[in-house]
């Protein structure tokens, strides 16, 4: 039997293509629609970003006009007066804190019989710290060791050195020793700052303090 295709144009399966490009046409349109979408999203994450951005900027403008405003309401002198105060009122207490008594109770039961003390200075540092300068006469490098060593068993004085050592005319050696001086726990004895003792007031020679 003669099979023969006698049509003069091929036979296509239009169907398959239809269902084909009804495909493609969905899959785009999906896509199409998810872009859509995102660009929507982002348009609107990227205006909120903007308008924030326009308060924060609003919001910083204020507060630095409000800190000029401040800085001009505040009257310099006024803080300079009150600071004076301040430093003033923290003057007043380490003074009171300070006993001069307790510190010649010191060097009474320190002092080698052969080393003179010629002056005192303490200083109240910015952290409150009271740091001593003590003027010295000895006989010897010997003695003056030796009064560094006994106040240094007290537990009073922190970091004790001596800044400066020379020989006078009468052949003694003169120094100068700087210290931290740390009171112990006590009920502190208030006295004049510029008050200088009586003599022997220090025991053993003391000389004229110079606060």
């Amino acid at each position: 039997m003669l099979k023969t295709n006698l049509a003069t144009r091929p036979f296509y399966n239009q169907g398959a293509v239809r269902v084909w490009l009804a495909g493609i046409a969905i899959v785009v349109a999906l896509a199409t629609a998810f872009n859509v979408t995102r660009l929507i999203q982002y348009s609107r994450s990227d205006t909120e970003l903007a308008t924030q951005a326009a308060r924060d900027e609003t919001r910083s403008a204020e507060l630095k006009a409000e800190a000029a405003e401040l800085r001009a309401s505040v009257d310099g002198r006024q803080v300079e007066a009150a600071s004076l105060e301040a430093r003033l009122a923290n003057d007043l207490i380490d003074r009171r804190t300070f006993s001069w008594t307790e510190l010649f109770n010191i060097f009474e039961a320190t002092l080698p019989a052969d080393v003179r003390i010629t002056a005192i200075r303490p200083r109240i540092e910015e952290d409150r710290r009271i740091v001593l300068t003590i003027a010295v006469l000895a006989r010897g490098v010997n003695d003056v060791d030796e009064f560094m060593e006994n106040l240094e068993g007290t537990g009073v004085v922190k970091g004790l050195l001596s800044r400066d050592e020379r020989v006078n005319e009468q052949d003694q050696l003169e120094a100068t020793l700087e210290t931290v001086y740390v009171p112990k726990a006590s009920t502190p004895q208030v006295a004049p700052v510029r008050a200088e003792p009586e003599e022997g007031a220090a025991g053993r020679g003391t000389g004229t303090v110079k606060p």
